[in-house]
């Protein structure tokens, strides 16, 4: 039997939702019913989709052609569309854009018409600057209107997109787009985090000389001195737009699968792979993850923290095609203190809160309670992603933050630009399990062998099934071989995740951790979220990240704590953080090694990344340190003396 819910929606919320309507419309009961139709009959879920949940394009005649292995099947190869005129598509004087600086002193409302016209500008000045189909345009912005207005122009265009932050380095953000020659390139005089600006201008003088494909750079004024400093041949965005006069854009048809993005993955072992995602699968995807399973609705207010280098930037925008208003926030979600985004949504009536795993555990670290301190009426979702989210987190925020709110753990990837499990508004929540497979997606849990695990039983996170937003392909990469090794080759027959996860008995999933940072003691695999849970128990632990280290023929748990400060690892702490490991998972998981370090390095996104922690204890190198928010940090765990 499935433990008792946290959270079940009333009989009226669960029928207004968008889900049930959905599937009350197509002649389906519940969710589990819906789900089952999607995938046994994909051609006309997805194209209900299209037609229900407002895709603005021509359809065409076909909705599915499959291929000879499931990645090679195409959606709707006759349609024509433009994913910026589905962004656009809502006009009027409310607002499509709200931003706030970290420290609130820059506040600005972009209204539907006036992001149009910022769009119709751009776009006429990319004409002007030669930019044609197939280009590609990056940025080096922060999280501002700016970034999501070229983006728009760019899409209109038929230009692809991509995009990093500005507290990447140069090697960074070279490592990025000088693999996808950009010929334009949009970038900040400087930016503010926690409470300090950055200056931009110096190193984006070194990104120009470095990227020989770049026809013109535009510095956009945000927190920094202005101007364009010394970068050869730059323009500010003033003058890239003088003289054009405001219009309506206008919006190039183009097919199903012409390229929207590239994104980038972590490239924490090498350079990144740069990932290129078809506009109109990513587009619908998006629009059933946010219609359907997290029930936005026109007018809706959606705030995802994020930055412009993280998926969830490009998952946010497509939240303007369902009517929406985003929410947009630059900078430390804890400067001055860890109400910043609990301020954010009551001054802005945030309806969907999208966060990460690692805020709602600093949350409860932190002693704080913003349902005693802030109003946060508006608020029906809560959305966390970026790393699992423990059942602790689940009681975190409805004891917290708000009692009655759907808490929606998603997992996905920039790998499809979205979700593969997500929420479901129609359906209780349980502590530490993501609720559903996403709609139109067979998700399974597997063996070596590729064959189905019973619920409680962990394997390999699948999908069966093509789906719309699976990735064109990998840039430069002929014949499609790292694409295929990506996804394809490890289970052969399936879309290959690389997410170690187990069915639960109320059909949710439970996600342990990343394949490939599974622990091995003694042969048996442990998934390191099951550390963390325990882990994360212990008061005078800050976080923490759990690694396998090779002894002789065997792998032993090594745990590496940060610890609140004052505090010093003794031998009452390590025993009682093993303690609480035994009595809450199983012997097996206790850590042979209990260390303090400092910090734990972590990507941009907020990720921990086990994998280079592992690589320089067993005294390898990293190729690309450039990919982590404090690589610094790495160097505590080069011959830690605990290790010895």
């Amino acid at each position: 039997m499935p433990p008792d819910p946290v959270w079940t929606p009333s009989p009226a919320r669960a029928a207004a939702t968008n889900m049930a309507r959905f599937a009350t419309r197509h002649g389906w009961a519940d969710f589990v019913s819906l789900h089952a139709w999607s995938v046994a009959d994909p051609a006309t879920f997805w194209s209900a989709a299209w037609d229900d949940l407002g895709m603005v394009g021509t359809l065409g005649d076909v909705a599915m052609v499959p291929g000879e292995e499931f990645r090679d099947a195409r959606f709707f190869p006759d349609a024509r569309l433009n994913v910026a005129e589905n962004l656009l598509r809502f006009g009027g004087t409310e607002p499509a854009l709200v931003f706030h600086s970290e420290d609130g002193s820059v506040r600005r409302s972009i209204s539907r018409d006036d992001l149009r016209e910022m769009v119709g500008r751009l776009q006429q000045a990319m004409r002007e600057a030669g930019v044609k189909v197939g280009d590609r345009v990056a940025v080096w912005l922060p999280n501002i209107p700016e970034t999501y207005a070229v983006m728009l122009a760019a899409a209109s265009l038929g230009a692809v997109f991509s995009s990093t932050s500005p507290d990447f380095g140069v090697d960074g953000v070279v490592d990025r787009f000088g693999q996808i020659e950009p010929t334009l390139l949009f970038a900040c005089d400087g930016y503010l985090y926690g409470g300090k600006v950055h200056d931009c201008l110096a190193p984006l003088a070194e990104i120009r000389g470095a990227l020989p494909s770049l026809e013109r750079v535009v510095v956009v004024p945000f927190f920094g001195p202005g101007g364009t400093g010394d970068v050869a041949d730059a323009v500010t965005l003033d003058e890239f737009t003088a003289g054009i006069e405001p219009r309506e854009p206008d919006f190039e048809a183009l097919p199903f699968d012409h390229p929207w993005y590239i994104l980038f993955s972590s490239g924490t072992t090498g350079k990144p792979k740069c990932i290129v995602h078809r506009a109109g699968g990513v587009l619908l995807k998006h629009l059933v993850e946010h219609q359907l399973h997290c029930d936005v609705r026109p007018g809706d207010r959606v705030f995802y923290f994020t930055t412009a280098g993280w998926m969830m930037w490009n998952w946010l925008a497509s939240g303007l095609a369902s009517g929406a208003t985003l929410v947009l926030y630059d900078g430390s979600p804890f400067h001055p203190d860890g109400t910043r985004l609990f301020d954010l949504a009551d001054a802005t009536g945030i309806t969907l809160f999208g966060t990460s795993a690692k805020f709602i555990e600093a949350l409860g670290k932190s002693g704080l309670r913003p349902a005693a301190t802030h109003d946060l009426a508006s608020l029906r979702t809560i959305t966390s992603t970026g790393s699992t989210l423990v059942a602790e987190g689940f009681h975190i925020v409805h004891e917290r933050v708000k009692a009655d709110v759907h808490l929606a753990s998603i997992s996905g990837g920039t790998d499809l630009c979205g979700c593969l499990v997500a929420g479901d508004p129609t359906s209780p929540v349980h502590a530490g399990e993501i609720q559903r497979p996403a709609l139109g997606l067979d998700i399974d849990v597997v063996d070596d062998a590729g064959l189905r695990v019973p619920p409680g039983v962990r394997g390999e996170l699948v999908c069966r099934n093509a789906f719309p937003s699976m990735p064109l392909g990998f840039h430069d990469d002929p014949g499609g071989v790292r694409y295929r090794a990506a996804y394809f080759e490890r289970i052969p027959g399936v879309w290959h995740q690389g997410d170690f996860a187990e069915w639960t008995d109320a059909g949710g999933i439970v996600i342990h951790g990343r394949s490939d940072a599974t622990l091995n003691p003694g042969g048996v695999r442990i998934g390191t979220a099951e550390i963390y849970r325990q882990v994360d128990k212990v008061p005078e632990v800050l976080e923490s990240v759990v690694i396998g280290q090779q002894v002789g023929d065997d792998t032993r748990v090594v745990l590496f704590v940060v610890l609140r400060d004052g505090v010093a690892l003794d031998d009452e702490l390590t025993a009682r953080i093993r303690a609480e490991v035994r009595n809450g998972a199983t012997p097996r998981h206790v850590p042979a090694v209990v260390a303090q370090v400092p910090e734990i390095p972590r990507t941009r996104s907020g990720k921990i990344v086990e994998l280079a922690v592992r690589a320089m204890v067993h005294g390898e190198t990293i190729e690309n340190t450039d990919a982590l928010a404090n690589p610094d940090a790495l160097r505590h765990f080069r011959e830690h003396p605990a290790l010895g």
